[in-house]
């Protein structure tokens, strides 16, 4: 059996997709050489991504949700760091138009037209980089107006990108100040607990 093939059917049987979509999106090889990147690291214990999906996925699972929403918070799930590999993260100032959430949602844009979905997948790191200019970097006005933006392009999935990112964050051995700050910061979100 060829490599390709077998690595597929250890990736499907680790994810478990659910329907036709996310099956067709762990059949494309772009997609599995995204999987396959990384090595343990601070935050990410699990080393390479598709351990890290895994995680997540397992923190979805223990919420109650709609059928709508399991949807997509396993499509951010899927394909939210997926291509990490591709990001650059050496040169200075940084190029955000280069981070693996622009990467995502523009290979999601061939699978998924729902705009908030989207919109999840290439924002999915932002409170996190609002609380760290904020409180690591002391940078308050700038984590305030980062923050901001984010707010404002969420606009209308507030709660879902809130349970992605506690799905996201309860897991490895991250930071769980960020996630903290974001519960008692953000009106409007129901809090939930696992």
């Amino acid at each position: 059996m060829e490599k390709t093939l077998v690595q597929r059917m250890q990736i499907e049987t680790l994810l478990k997709p659910e329907n036709e979509l996310e099956a067709e999106i762990l059949r494309q090889p772009e997609f599995l050489r995204g999987l396959m990147w990384g090595k343990p690291r601070y935050g990410h214990p699990e080393g390479k991504v598709l351990y890290h999906i895994r995680e997540v996925l397992n923190n979805v699972d223990k919420l109650t949700l709609l059928p709508k929403e399991r949807r997509d918070l396993r499509l951010v799930t899927f394909i939210h760091d997926t291509f990490k590999h591709l990001e650059d993260k050496d040169s200075y100032p940084r190029d955000w138009s280069k981070h693996h959430g622009v990467y995502a949602r523009k290979f999601a844009e061939e699978f998924i037209d729902d705009p908030a979905v989207l919109q999840l997948i290439e924002m999915h790191d932002e409170a996190y980089y609002s609380w760290r200019l904020t409180h690591q970097y002391s940078k308050v006005e700038e984590g305030q107006e980062r923050l901001q933006r984010l707010l404002e392009q969420i606009n209308g999935s507030l709660q879902l990108y809130y349970l992605f990112f506690k799905c996201d964050t309860r897991t490895g051995d991250k930071n769980q100040a960020p996630l903290k700050w974001f519960e008692k910061t953000i009106s409007g979100i129901e809090i939930v607990d696992f």
